[in-house]
């Protein structure tokens, strides 16, 4: 009897490949760097101001597409994903030091612990009470949505940096990596802005700490501080420029709860089991940003230490 014939190796066909790509998320990167050369080129001489708006918004949804990659989209190849997003738009933050911290927030048990969440604004309250008056004064500047959004970029990245530096120092080999590659993908921007860019160097420094402020109303208030892991985790009703800007991240937890999901399923996801969703996390929603910079422009949501945990 002859002997069974082994089944041949089929190669992915097209229509296959086709079919496990994330199209939406493909076009919203064509839109995110087609925006962000045109402000940097054309649209630089018919108008700077309306270039260092393309631009701005441009970087933030860069970073939000960033976030995308670093959740599995828009394809299964985790390099091709981060290659996809391998410029460094936004200057402060390495790709690989952002993918990180960000999947080590993702652990809901720890979130907005002022150690172990990489993401937390909450300080430990013993640490604020040995800070000098000037300090305390600037952290609780940073807790109204005004602070956040003028002095925030500042801080955050001047913290990030120091605290990655630290960790280098102490012989940290993944944060040095990150860190390494950053460089090439902050040489490719400076590259193009020193060889191609029409935009001036302080008009392009500007859009990207405008861009950092932008990303910081998405996180302004995602977490808050509550008893109950699953209820720290927040739902903006938002339809508007920013919830596109941040790909539906506003729903956040929706996307906690399904952190591989693409960003374009969230809204369906959550309005057909808002109720669900709303029981998760304890009724904690917003009915939109508008409501969030009337209540919290100028003063603080929250306070600086986490108002759970005790002096010691």
């Amino acid at each position: 009897m002859a002997p069974p014939k082994l089944a041949k190796h089929r190669r992915p066909r097209w229509r296959d490949w086709h079919r496990q790509v994330e199209w939406p998320t493909l076009v919203m990167l064509g839109l995110c760097y087609g925006g962000w050369v045109w402000g940097m080129t054309g649209l630089t001489e018919i108008s700077l101001l309306l270039a260092m708006v393309c631009v701005t918004l441009s970087t933030a949804l860069h970073s939000s597409l960033s976030h995308e990659a670093l959740h599995g989209h828009p394809t299964s190849s985790p390099v091709f994903n981060a290659l996809l997003v391998f410029p460094a738009l936004s200057v402060t933050v390495p790709y690989l030091r952002f993918k990180d911290t960000h999947m080590a927030h993702h652990r809901d048990s720890i979130l907005t612990d002022p150690y172990d969440d990489p993401e937390s604004n909450y300080w430990d309250p013993a640490v604020w009470g040995q800070l000098a008056p000037w300090q305390q004064r600037v952290l609780q500047a940073n807790n109204t949505l005004a602070g956040r959004l003028l002095i925030g970029p500042a801080l955050g990245s001047i913290a990030f940096v120091l605290q990655d530096m630290r960790a280098i120092a102490t012989g940290d080999r993944r944060v040095l990596l990150g860190w390494l590659l950053h460089i090439p993908a902050l040489a490719l921007v400076l590259w193009w802005m020193s060889s191609v860019a029409l935009m001036p160097v302080w008009a392009w420094s500007i859009c990207v700490y405008a861009a950092l402020a932008i990303l910081k109303i998405r996180t302004f208030l995602e977490h808050r501080a509550h008893d109950i892991a699953s209820g720290r985790t927040v739902i903006i009703e938002d339809k508007g420029i920013l919830s596109w800007l941040f790909l539906n991240n506003n729903l956040h937890v929706v996307h906690h709860m399904h952190a591989t999901m693409p960003w374009y399923r969230l809204p369906q996801m959550y309005y057909a089991n808002k109720d669900r969703y709303l029981s998760r996390n304890k009724g904690y929603l917003y009915s939109s940003y508008g409501d969030i910079f009337r209540r919290y422009l100028l003063r603080p949501k929250d306070p600086v230490p986490h108002p759970l945990w005790p002096f010691r």
